[in-house]
């Protein structure tokens, strides 16, 4: 990246779900990207004038960048849900959930995951990656009473929703063959 440029997000946009309601799909940054330190903790080293070379910015979306075939995400949503009912009694329903994954080509990608299906791909990766657990956040929890529940789904579409950027836009899962097939499959 060229001195003088800023990075931007693109403001998240509105979206009906299928229930009819409209909301703000929210796009949650990994926490990575998140991290600020607070001016009480800073060492007197740190606040010098640095002797040697700053840190520089690389702009690795160009073709040549080695990282460049990793990362291919541009952002991930999970925008609503569907409940699949099972039997009449409701013995057997579950959630599936409706991603959508902007690519950096600008096209989107619908995939639809259940909750299982996304502790696979935790479980899978931490087998792959076993030294990944600080850039890997946990699931939200389960719950069998609440389930259904529009303040549960919501706060879990929130927890889905953020463990799919955390993984997605990390170059070091993005390229992987557990998260490809996670997607494709």
């Amino acid at each position: 990246m060229e001195a003088g440029k800023t990075l931007q997000q693109d403001p998240p946009n509105g979206h009906t779900s299928a229930g009819g309601r409209t909301g703000k799909s929210k796009s949650i940054p990994p926490p990575y990207w998140q991290h600020q330190r607070a001016g009480s903790y800073a060492s007197v080293e740190s606040t010098r004038p640095a002797r040697s070379a700053g840190i520089t910015l690389e702009d690795h979306t160009e073709e040549s960048s080695d990282q460049c075939g990793a990362l291919w995400a541009k952002s991930v949503s999970i925008d609503d849900h569907v409940i699949v009912s099972g039997s009449r009694t409701g013995v057997g329903a579950y959630v599936v959930w409706n991603c959508t994954v902007e690519t950096l080509d600008g096209g989107p990608m619908v995939i639809r995951k259940r909750y299982s299906e996304f502790d696979e791909l935790r479980a899978k990766l931490f087998k792959t990656f076993p030294n990944s657990e600080a850039s890997m956040p946990p699931l939200p929890p389960k719950s069998v009473i609440s389930k259904f529940r529009p303040k549960f789904l919501e706060k879990r579409r929130e927890g889905l929703s953020y463990f799919l950027n955390c993984v997605l836009l990390n170059p070091e899962f993005s390229g992987s063959p557990v998260l490809k097939e996670f997607l494709f499959l």
